[in-house]
């Protein structure tokens, strides 16, 4: 079991020590499952984590804030023992994060069915030329009496092809830029709605580029109101960024778990590997970047549960150094594991391709990097 001495820092209550023992234990009895068949393990991994009550973590229709801490707990706790039960847990959070913070009854009824796992959620924010420059987006909603018409593509689309509804953003042209975009609650079995091709990475995951040909959804399919929706999409990402950094937390000590075993193990001349001075070295840099990482992670996840209105600045820099740093821990990982480390299959092996879409997601680290400039120069 790894290292969970940082529950006893002051950012955790009670409360989140008895779900973080809850979860490990979870984990334990369940985890891994079975990648064979990406898509169907998504769906099997999103109906337990809902039938068990995990995902009521990932949404709040009642008023009430969404515990960052929580969120962050559970993606570092799900990503140690398995990437995929990780996303399946992230994307209902992110997928429904807008319909949390700002949609109406109506469309929070759809909570209801994402945190019992009755239904996939999916936040289609990038396009092709959109990715990090989100003012950027092409994808258009057009006013069509009480109904809009969305045109356009979505790409890099977290569960699709196997999501039931998606958070659509789309420029409505109220102003310039990211004034003029909004958002929109879009079920998959709309009209018009169409999977164009579904993309394979290096840790497969359900990926899509979707195809929105005069998909027509009512007036109150959007969320907040016009024009609002850089601001509901940055307000997700406020929160869910943090927990990018979490997920990546679990990877690193996942790596420094086995790094340790393997070295303990492992006889070289005469003696274990661990008692080389140089071995030593190695083990001390990843438990270090560990532990600064987890201090950023839950600082940033703190601030936002003391009621922060945004974390910005905190935010990216979590996910920017939490990041980076599990890729070195890995890199370093598989070093100390040798040919065993880039064999397929084996844990560092695993966790080398998994870390890597870490740093692209969700904003990449050049971009935590301008965030964080700006929110210096800007004095906050």
């Amino acid at each position: 079991m790894a290292d969970c001495s940082f529950l006893d820092w002051p950012f955790f209550e009670a409360r989140h020590r008895a779900f973080h023992a809850e979860l490990e234990a979870w984990c334990a009895a369940n985890l891994p499952v079975d990648h064979s068949d990406i898509d169907a393990a998504c769906q099997n991994l999103v109906a337990r984590l809902g039938r068990d009550g995990w995902l009521r973590h990932t949404a709040a229709d009642d008023g009430a804030a969404l515990d960052v801490r929580t969120l962050c707990l559970a993606r570092e706790t799900l990503a140690r023992y398995d990437g995929l039960a990780d996303f399946a847990f992230a994307m209902q959070g992110l997928g429904a994060g807008a319909i949390s913070l700002f949609g109406t009854p109506e469309q929070k009824a759809w909570l209801k069915k994402t945190t019992a796992g009755e239904a996939i959620a999916a936040f289609a924010l990038t396009e092709a030329e959109s990715g990090s420059d989100v003012a950027n987006i092409a994808m258009t909603a057009t006013r069509d009496g009480d109904a809009y018409r969305l045109d356009g593509e979505k790409t890099w689309i977290s569960n699709g092809g196997v999501a039931d509804l998606y958070v659509v953003f789309a420029r409505t042209g109220e102003a310039p830029g990211a004034k003029g975009l909004s958002a929109f609650v879009v079920p998959a079995d709309t009209p018009g709605l169409s999977v164009a091709e579904r993309l394979e990475t290096i840790a497969p995951h359900p990926l899509a580029r979707l195809s929105f040909d005069a998909v027509t959804v009512p007036a109150s399919a959007m969320i907040g109101r016009p024009g609002e929706g850089f601001k509901v999409a940055m307000s997700v990402l406020d929160i869910f960024r943090s927990t990018v950094g979490a997920a990546a937390l679990g990877f690193a000590r996942r790596a420094l778990d086995e790094t340790l075993a393997r070295s303990k193990r492992r006889q070289l001349f005469g003696a274990p590997m661990a008692d080389l001075p140089m071995v030593q070295g190695h083990l001390a840099d990843m438990a270090l970047d560990i532990d600064a990482a987890a201090l950023l992670v839950y600082r940033a996840a703190w601030t936002k549960d003391q009621g922060a209105e945004r974390v910005s600045r905190e935010a990216s820099m979590a996910k920017l150094f939490a990041t980076e740093r599990a890729q070195s821990v890995i890199d370093k990982a598989v070093q100390l594991h040798g040919g065993e480390g880039v064999r397929v299959g084996s844990v560092p092996e695993r966790l080398y391709r998994e870390i890597r879409a870490l740093r692209i997601y969700e904003g990449a680290s050049d971009v935590q990097k301008i965030v964080i400039a700006r929110q210096l120069m800007a004095g906050g």
